[in-house]
């Protein structure tokens, strides 16, 4: 389909990756036709959207009895579930990874939301999980915590491939960077290849616009100039720090230090577009799609807005559009009285608690399918 507007996106340098994972998804031939039809070119996966899957549907049922009967408690059976359809979509997608020399075609899993302050842990934990999913095609997601910054470290010198999640902010952005770049600099010095180690900076977007316009209404409100200035910026921040963003990865990865890794097979770890889907209906339901496209990036898109993407999108190179008015939006935000700085602290510690809450809803879940009791009316 020439006018896909989905395709259209791998024309501008964007892979397009979908943010769900369901089994009846894989086993039908939807994700396939979703690969040939519309150029998907990867999948992610987090704690609230295993709950949807496997807690909101029954097509999970059968193996959780079988796993309950062999002794196997609750966080076992979630373990052996997300595996089994993270390996599963890793194997459709593996013609990508091969036919792009590893630029595309992976699936990630996230470690425990628990984990997301301990280090320790986290390493213990994406190395475990690394060998259990035993695909080159796959991507541990690590939160992007100040406890996270080191896991990330360590993990892309052992090889392990990083998809770092919850990333909201410029610094931390910066960090994150570092983190990658100093990983593969130890990896190197070990005489250790680094072809194949990948990894995904993802940048959560809607979000930001969800916590700031708020403020930005209150400012309004007063009115004078301030409340002027404020009209102007609204649903603005999310796009402005990405694109910002995107300026930082263009100086970093263009730069001489990567340079000496990039000549020894190092891949650049390309922003990833998370959180994507429109949460406030007075926007367009593509706005975080539309606004971001550019080379070296990934969008993730959740199920509706990639519907409403291929219904009505339009593509066009628009991430290095406007990048000096983006500026002026976050240089405007502490005239107002908002830092930046501190939203992004915000949604990190929001983050992490909307991850463990569905993780331990799931759970939950798991322990009462086990147990052959009645579903009640939310799993229902």
């Amino acid at each position: 389909m020439e006018d896909n507007s989905l395709k259209i996106l791998g024309k501008y340098g964007q892979s397009l990756w979908l943010d769900y994972i369901r089994r009846d998804l894989i086993a039908s031939g939807g994700l396939r036709s979703l690969i040939d039809v519309d150029g998907l070119r990867g999948m992610t996966s987090n704690p609230a959207i295993f709950e949807k899957a496997i807690a909101g549907s029954h097509e999970y049922d059968e193996e959780i009895r079988a796993l309950a009967r062999a002794g196997h408690d609750a966080e076992a059976i979630y373990e052996a579930l997300s595996q089994r359809d993270v390996v599963s979509a890793a194997d459709e997608f593996r013609p990508i990874y091969d036919g792009t020399d590893g630029r595309d075609g992976y699936v990630s899993l996230e470690v425990s939301p628990h984990l997301a302050h301990d280090t320790g842990g986290t390493i213990q934990e994406g190395r475990r999980l690394w060998a259990a999913l035993d695909r080159p095609n796959v991507l541990i997601k690590v939160p992007a915590t100040a406890a996270g910054l080191p896991a990330i470290r360590q993990l892309v010198c052992e090889g392990i491939s990083v998809n770092v999640t919850l990333l909201f902010g410029l610094p931390r952005y910066r960090q994150v960077v570092e983190a990658y770049i100093a990983g593969l600099e130890t990896r190197a010095a070990h005489g250790q290849p680094l072809q194949h180690v990948a990894s995904v900076a993802s940048f959560f977007v809607s979000r930001i616009d969800s916590l700031v316009d708020p403020l930005l209404d209150e400012r309004i409100a007063r009115g004078g100039t301030a409340g002027d200035l404020a009209r102007t910026l609204q649903g603005q921040t999310a796009i402005a720090s990405a694109k910002t963003a995107y300026q930082v990865f263009k100086e970093i990865f263009g730069g001489e230090r990567f340079g000496r890794l990039a000549r020894q097979g190092a891949r650049v770890q390309r922003l990833l577009w998370a959180s994507t889907g429109t949460k406030d209906r007075k926007y367009s339901d593509v706005k975080y799609v539309e606004a971001l496209i550019g080379p070296d990036t990934v969008n993730t898109i959740p199920p509706a807005t990639l519907d409403a993407y291929r219904d009505h999108g339009k593509p066009e190179a628009r991430l290095e559009t406007d990048v000096r008015e983006a500026r002026r939006v976050l240089e405007s935000l502490p005239d107002l009285g908002i830092r930046i700085d501190e939203v992004a602290r915000q949604l990190e510690e929001e983050g992490v608690a909307k991850f463990i809450q569905p993780f331990d809803a799931l759970i939950g879940a798991l322990v009462r399918r086990a147990a052959g009791q009645t579903l009640d009316a939310k799993e229902e």
